[in-house]
């Protein structure tokens, strides 16, 4: 199986899937802060019941993903656990 391939198939069981995707990164136009805290938290939510939280936090370090809520994370909190 390739790497491309098991990635598909975490990605197609996460709880992200559907239409709140949009909770999981920030919008194209001017966020206030307590607007982000409310989407990230949202987002932070429905991360918290995923099956594949752990799989999507490994791609989002190991691609090193600069934007979004990703295996319950945001890109701050995801820093500290890059590798160097």
């Amino acid at each position: 199986m390739s790497v491309l391939h098991a990635e598909e198939m975490w990605q197609a069981k996460a709880a992200c899937r559907g239409p709140n995707t949009a909770l999981f990164f920030p919008p194209s136009h001017f966020e206030r802060k307590d607007d982000r805290e409310n989407r990230e938290s949202k987002a932070k939510a429905i991360c918290s019941g995923c099956d594949v939280r752990k799989p999507c936090l490994e791609y989002a370090i190991r691609s090193k993903e600069q934007h979004g809520i990703w295996g319950g994370l945001n890109e701050l909190e995801r820093r500290p656990l890059e590798p160097g």
